[in-house]
């Protein structure tokens, strides 16, 4: 198998918003680099130094730590102070996760990450616990149950949500504009995302919703297409994925996507790894997103699918695989991108086992568009934008402490570079404040509705995503328009961005 197979199916399982995606590989294949100093001196003056703290602790500390659990600590500072998604897993905590990735398991619906020493939400899953209880993208899990998760890693705070299906949990939720917590009761339950769903929205212009990016989503898409088409009683006239609030997934589901609207062999995703070494190339190819033997997923696709006007909704919500979609098809010049900008997760993860049964994951690589633009700490901005009215708050990658930069340079793009207008945040809380908590309910349920059913009346970004379809010359003058500007350049002398 050659290098460049094996780096295509190393990278199939690597790509998750915050969770990760197991992979199995030898501790070999990721030996010292080549290029590293022969004679690189070893930091002896530091050895020393944490040799003395674990002196200082073993004769001093107010109680004895086993030897294991200080150093399993110490590792896991190391690693987690990297990034926000590196982190060291002991043995329980691997073969858990590796339980999680088989594809059903009890718990609340969400990804999440940690900003500021707390767990935050990336984006609730569809049609789960946590959305149905009003969990929404950015808000703070300040306590599970009656835990603080101050200082909680990632897997640590998924530890404590999961659970036997049918057993309560409580979550203390912070949510921007909130004067006071939020507190939400839940009731665990087998997470089994349906990935695709689909809806005729007029005659000739069908809408596919992509919630997560799972192992049967390419073909669940060719079936939904299908599915269109077959209402429509005939071909369609124009096309809208769905890619908001979609965390990721996997990295082949998200390839096999962009292949159902581009032409076959054009690329799709590339990684360049340290020193911006070049890694994988994945292609609008059937090698390159079908994971197991089999007939290709895309087989008796509509032909008019990568043809016909299309869109792409995305917003803060729509992280990893969702953005390598909405990349590829903007650089394409396929689909306009509309909403909002995306959340900036584009480094890969690599889970590598370790001797004794721990493993590390380890950010390995960064991903890059067809055009070469880095989607890291800025994300896909929208060729049309159109903002939510009901989202006053945004989370993004560049949020998270510890974040990696865009290597392209430019300023990270996180919440403080919104614009928010005091006046309607006031009103806005004013209005909320009048609410009666059954109006509030049922407007909860009517969001959750029209998620589920499309209501192109009481959705401002999915009415322009059908406007620009039905207007075909519009629609051409919008496509690639972010994608036209040029990568923003720090000036390396006063750090000041220079385009404008």
């Amino acid at each position: 198998m050659s290098t460049k197979s094996t780096l295509k199916k190393v990278a199939i399982y690597t790509l998750g918003a915050f969770s990760g995606i197991a992979l199995s590989l030898s501790v070999q294949s990721f030996a010292a680099e080549k290029d590293k100093k022969d004679n690189e001196a070893l930091p002896v003056q530091t050895i020393r130094t944490m040799a003395e703290v674990y002196g200082q602790i073993k004769a001093n500390y107010y109680r004895d730590k086993p030897d294991a659990e200080l150093f399993e600590g110490a590792m896991k500072g190391m690693v987690s102070d990297l990034d926000p998604h590196s982190e060291y897993m002991d043995k329980k905590g691997y073969a858990e996760m590796k339980e999680s990735t088989s594809g059903e398991f009890g718990g609340l619906g969400m990804e999440i990450g940690q900003e500021d020493g707390f767990v935050k939400v990336v984006a609730p899953i569809e049609d789960t616990p946590a959305e149905r209880a009003g969990v929404k993208s950015g808000d703070f899990i300040v306590k599970i149950d009656n835990t603080s998760t101050r200082g909680l890693t990632v897997s640590e705070a998924v530890k404590k949500m999961r659970g036997k299906p049918g057993t309560k949990i409580t979550l203390t939720l912070s949510r921007k504009n909130a004067d006071k917590p939020i507190v939400v009761n839940l009731t665990r339950a087998i997470i089994k995302v349906k990935s695709v769903r689909h809806h005729l929205l007029e005659k000739d212009y069908g809408y596919i919703r992509v919630s997560q990016f799972q192992e049967r989503t390419v073909a669940a898409l060719n079936e939904a297409a299908q599915a269109l088409v077959k209402e429509n009683k005939g071909l369609l006239k124009g096309i809208i994925l769905d890619l908001r609030d979609d965390p990721g997934g996997l990295l082949n589901g998200a390839v096999g996507v962009s292949a159902a609207f581009l032409q076959p062999d054009v690329t799709v995703v590339s990684t360049k790894g340290r020193n911006k070494k070049e890694g994988m190339v994945l292609k609008a190819t059937a090698e390159d997103y079908i994971t197991t033997s089999g007939k290709d997923p895309l087989a008796g696709l509509p032909a008019e699918l990568k043809t016909i006007p299309m869109t792409v909704l995305i917003n803060a919500g729509s992280a990893s695989a969702s953005e390598i979609v909405a990349g590829a098809l903007q650089d394409h010049k396929r689909a306009v991108v509309v909403g909002t900008q995306s959340f900036g997760k584009g480094s890969v993860q690599t889970l590598i086992p370790l001797s004794g049964g721990s493993a590390v994951k380890l950010t390995t690589a960064l991903y890059y568009t067809p055009n070469d633009r880095s989607i890291q700490a800025q994300g896909i901005v929208p060729d049309v934008e159109v903002k939510d009215k009901d989202r006053a708050f945004e989370s993004r990658e560049a949020d998270l402490a510890g974040h990696i930069g865009n290597p392209l340079g430019g300023e990270d793009v996180n919440s403080s570079n919104e614009i928010s207008t005091p006046d309607s945040n006031e009103a806005a809380k004013a209005d909320e404040n009048a609410k009666s908590k059954k109006g509030k309910d049922k407007e909860k349920d009517e969001d959750i509705s029209s998620r589920r059913i499309p209501n192109p009346a009481k959705d401002d970004q999915l009415r322009k995503a059908l406007d620009l379809v039905k207007n075909p010359a519009e629609w051409q003058k919008s496509l690639g328009l972010a994608a036209k500007k040029p990568a923003p350049k720090k000036d390396k002398k006063d750090g000041k961005d220079e385009s404008k």
